[in-house]
């Protein structure tokens, strides 16, 4: 399965969690976000940074190989929708933390597939790089990614 992450181009060839809050991981839990497309990818990114931090950096695109002998947990959407209706606003971070919190403690694969806050029918793909298996996951290659003006104002 190939799974897609726009970053700055300086991260781009290694597959390093931030250890920053994030929908699916409180502080200091490390946790690298993948989408399942490329354009959903460059979606998350627009929609969690301002139009000058998407002018100011040189970005890539990675494409990332997850084998097919990794198996990949599953949050679905019903069970989302069960903790809260409103899950995908921001406010509501703490649920989805919890979730994925507790994910990578319990250490049971190195991937999990979420559902994304953005396009419904889409998902996104989490990485726990403390997995025994995430050293399975290879980035593929990385080529220039460039954010269309039109995308975001004040660009």
């Amino acid at each position: 399965m190939k799974v897609y992450r726009i970053s700055q181009t300086k991260f781009s060839k290694s597959l390093v969690a931030s250890g920053f809050a994030g929908r699916w991981n409180s502080e200091g839990e490390g946790m690298i976000y993948t989408g399942g497309s490329a354009s959903l990818s460059c979606l998350e990114v627009l929609a969690h940074k301002s139009g000058s931090a998407l002018s100011s950096g040189k970005f890539s695109i990675s494409v990332i190989d997850i084998p097919d002998s990794i198996s990949i947990d599953e949050i679905e959407l019903k069970e989302l929708q069960r903790l809260s209706t409103d899950w995908f606003i921001v406010s509501h971070y703490p649920i989805t933390q919890k979730l994925g919190n507790k994910w990578i403690s319990d250490m049971n694969s190195a991937v999990l597939k979420v559902p994304s806050a953005i396009v419904d029918r889409e998902y996104n793909y989490l990485l726990n790089p403390l997995h025994p298996k995430f050293a399975k996951i290879k980035v593929m290659d990385v080529v220039p990614f460039n954010f269309d003006t039109r995308l975001k104002l004040n660009f």
